[in-house]
Formats: C-alpha cells, sequence, structure tokens
C-alpha cells in the first residue's frame, strides 16, 4: 500500500484491522476467556491495544493527505516500521503545523465557497481538512511508540524472600519483524533501602507508605533509568524472552526477574492485501463480505525461574544470587523460543471460519492453535 494506493484496499485493511482489534478487545475481557482470570495480563494487553488502535485511526486519517504508507504484506500483515517512526515524529510538531493550518470550521467555509463557485470538488482544501484531522487526534491519542517507557503496576512481598516484588510492563514495535511487542515481569528487589522502606517486620507491605499506582518506570529509583535503558535495548524480536530475562538477571544484581511475558501480536492475514500465507489468502478470498475476511494470531511466550541460585560473599570475591531459567526442553518449539511455556491463539469471524473449514483447510491452519471465533460482537473459544 505504497505510491499511489488505492483508496479501497486501504479502506479494507483499516475496516479489516480495527475490526480484528475490537475482536481482540472482547476476547481480552470476555469472562470466558481463559485471560479473564489473569485479569491483569488482559488489562495490560486490553491498554497497548488501545494504543494501537489510536495509531491505527491516525494512519487513516493520514492516507488523506499523503501516500506514504506501507504494509508488511509477506510478513507481519502490520504496518512497516517505518510508518511509526513517522507518527513518533509528527507527535514531536503538532502543534507548529497545526497553527498553519486554518480551523476546521473556516476550511469548510472555504470548502463549500470552491464548490458553489467553480463546481469542482476542492482537493487541495480536502487534503488540508485531513492533515488537521490527522494531526488532532495525533494530539490527544496515545499512540503504539517504537518503545513505550516501562510502568509498574502492582507491588506487593514474597512473604518467603521479605523481598519487594513488582508487576512492570513496557511495549516496543519491532523494527525488523514488524510486530507490535507487550512485554510484562515480576521482579523482586533486594536493594537494601528499598527492603527497609517497603516490607514491615509482619512480611507484608508497609501500610506507611504511599505507593500511588501505576507509576512511571521502575519503583526503585536508583534503577529506574538504568532498567528503561535496558528495556529499550532488549526489546526486539530477535532475542528470546530467556535471553532477556537472563540479561536482566545478569545486569541488574539488586534484581530477580522471576518470570516475563511477552504478547507477540500477529501476524495479521487479510484477503487481498497481505500474501504471507497463499493458503489463508485463497480460501479468504471465498469470503463473502470483506470486511469479514481476515485472520489475526497472536502469541503468549513464557519463561519463569525455577529456582534462585543463593549468592556467595568472601573475603576476595563475591556472587549475586542467580535465576535458574526453566525451559521446556520436552517440547522442541518452546526450547526454540526460549520459553518455559508458550501458547498460539488465532482469532477469526465467523463467515471466515466457515469458509475455512468448508474448504478443508482448518485443520491444518489452526494446527497448534487455540482458535476463537467472532459472531455477532461475542468470541467463541475452545474450539
Amino acid at each position: 500500500m505504497a505510491g499511489n494506493a488505492d483508496l479501497t484496499a486501504a479502506e479494507r485493511y483499516f475496516g479489516a484491522i480495527r475490526a480484528a482489534l475490537d475482536g481482540l478487545d472482547i476476547f481480552l475481557n470476555n469472562q470466558q476467556s481463559p485471560l479473564y482470570k489473569h485479569d491483569l495480563v488482559a488489562q495490560t494487553v486490553s491498554e497497548y491495544l488501545r494504543r494501537l488502535e489510536a495509531s491505527f485511526e491516525c494512519w487513516r486519517n493520514r492516507i488523506g493527505f499523503t501516500d506514504r504508507f506501507q504494509i508488511s504484506r509477506a510478513e507481519s500483515g502490520f504496518p512497516v516500521f517505518q510508518n511509526v517512526l513517522e507518527l513518533e515524529n509528527d507527535k514531536r510538531d503538532t502543534r507548529a503545523r497545526l497553527a498553519a493550518i486554518p480551523p476546521a470550521t473556516a476550511l469548510r467555509h472555504e470548502m463549500a465557497d470552491f464548490i458553489l463557485r467553480h463546481r469542482a470538488f476542492p482537493r487541495d482544501l480536502q487534503k488540508s481538512m485531513a492533515e488537521r484531522i490527522y494531526l488532532e487526534a495525533v494530539e490527544q491519542g496515545e499512540v503504539f511508540s517504537p518503545f513505550i517507557l516501562p510502568v509498574t503496576i502492582r507491588v506487593s512481598v514474597n512473604p518467603k524472600t521479605m523481598r519487594p516484588l513488582y508487576v512492570v510492563h513496557w511495549g516496543a514495535f519491532d523494527g525488523a519483524s514488524n510486530l507490535p511487542l507487550i512485554y510484562m515481569a515480576i521482579i523482586e528487589d533486594s536493594s537494601d533501602g528499598l527492603v527497609e522502606t517497603l516490607v514491615g517486620k509482619d512480611g507484608k507491605l508497609n501500610p506507611g507508605v504511599r505507593i500511588p499506582l501505576p507509576v512511571g518506570g521502575l519503583l526503585n529509583p536508583e534503577l529506574a533509568r538504568r532498567f528503561d535503558d535496558f528495556a529499550a535495548k532488549n526489546s526486539a524480536y530477535s532475542l528470546s524472552p530467556v535471553t532477556i530475562a537472563t540479561s536482566l538477571d545478569t545486569d541488574f544484581p539488586e534484581l530477580h526477574p522471576k518470570q516475563l511475558r511477552r504478547v507477540v501480536l500477529g501476524p495479521f492475514y487479510t484477503t487481498g492485501i497481505t500474501e504471507h500465507n497463499q493458503t489463508v489468502a485463497d480460501v479468504l478470498e471465498r469470503v463473502r463480505k470483506p470486511e469479514d475476511a481476515w485472520l489475526l494470531t497472536w502469541t503468549m511466550q513464557e519463561v519463569f525461574s525455577k529456582a534462585e541460585r543463593p549468592g556467595k560473599r568472601g573475603l576476595w570475591s563475591s556472587e549475586p544470587a542467580r535465576e535458574e531459567f526453566y525451559i521446556n526442553t520436552d517440547d522442541l518449539e518452546a526450547a526454540r523460543q526460549g520459553v518455559s511455556s508458550y501458547e498460539q491463539h488465532a482469532l477469526v469471524p465467523h463467515e471466515a471460519y466457515q469458509a475455512l473449514y468448508a474448504s478443508g483447510e482448518a485443520s491444518r491452519i489452526f494446527s497448534g492453535f487455540k482458535t476463537h471465533i467472532l459472531s455477532n460482537g461475542q468470541v467463541i473459544s475452545d474450539i
């Protein structure tokens, strides 16, 4: 979708991805959803979905005045990284650009006057209006940036270790794979100052310390900036979860990562646009309604610590505590991904699922996936 893009194809793509993200949000907030039991995960993923939806709304407005919009047709089905960078750059100078464009009411009057006087469509004014709508959306919305800084959303105490325990999340749009990534980590902190401040003698969180959650960054202020830098440099899709967790464990002697989750959104398939699975494409072509001819997949990866190797303190040298991460070597795919466990999910509209089922390809296409069907505003799982 570059150069003089086919606007009909663009609208079809934006309509399909919006329906897919809305469907995923329904799934996350469905009481029957397996994720609903892990409400913190569902809430966190929903937060990043809203950012992604805001980005797509901005990109949809943007094609009204520029033809620079590309999709990773043969791989992720999501916009290429350049679009994410341009959106981030546009956030920085929205006010100056808006000040240079007449207000919306003035543009509407000019457009009406142009049509009456010239009996033609005012394309230049329409582009100015589209740019204003785009910039206003960019200014108002929290978009999915190339990197979204960590946030601490929960604090408790591990009664066994008497350490504060944080739940932290952050996001990244991977530039190589063109995939949105969401990270969640459960981390214990053995910093003397934090243990003394946050942990009461009863082994519970000190009620005298007020923590206004969510907190921007890691709760530990002495490590927060370094943790931001670490997350920014270690969120690539090419890095396995166990590699990231091990690096975190090595780089921060005071932090003890007990669990790291990664949600990989995509690939996304839609008829006539994406080309990364010919079998899926051929079947989706048979779907009667173009707005129902799509398929969204995502992967949830998890690595957790099975034990903590105690640190050693000697006269001449010392060794910090280290986590022993569990990798399920009995599962070749889990071992390849570098995870303790993983789940692959697929969300598909009812009509598209019927077409896939009728083609005889459904069992092969959805092999290894937990399949969810979107029908009449509801998501049916365990198909």
